[in-house]
């Protein structure tokens, strides 16, 4: 009967505390793409965040989850379960966010010196329109 109780209590703690953040269905499309045409930034590695979660609170200390991190350390070895999934999931979503952001800015720096060569005139309205949607099409994640 204590086991039983100390399961639950376990679980509902784990529970409360929630779990490393993954992606939903369509972020895993754009990981997916990213990755296969090369412009994924590779912050951190989510097998490192699965092996690591067979540590006590290792996979979600990799992902950033500190928090989550201590509760699985209390709940070790129990938390090898679900642990390492926290850590593989959070290192996809670090990376995912991460090159979105870098992403966001190497458009935006393209897209200023577009407007930049359109203010010069030293290309003409219909080249920067072209040239704009094809920038619009390469960021398209």
């Amino acid at each position: 009967m204590k086991l039983l109780r100390t399961c639950v209590v376990a679980g509902s703690i784990s529970l409360l505390a929630g779990c490393a953040t993954g992606l939903n269905s369509i972020q895993k499309q754009e990981y997916a793409q990213m990755e296969a045409d090369g412009v994924l930034v590779k912050e951190k590695n989510p097998t490192t965040g699965a092996v690591l979660g067979l540590l006590p609170g290792g996979g979600s200390f990799y992902a950033g989850e500190v928090g989550l991190g201590v509760v699985n350390l209390l709940l070790w070895p129990a938390s090898i379960l679900w642990d390492p999934v926290s850590g593989y999931d959070g290192a996809q979503s670090d990376n995912y966010y991460v090159t979105k952001s870098q992403l966001k800015k190497q458009k935006a720096a393209e897209l200023s010196d577009l407007d930049y060569q359109l203010s010069i005139e030293q290309i003409s309205e219909k080249d920067y329109a072209y040239k704009k949607r094809k920038l619009e099409e390469k960021y398209s994640y």
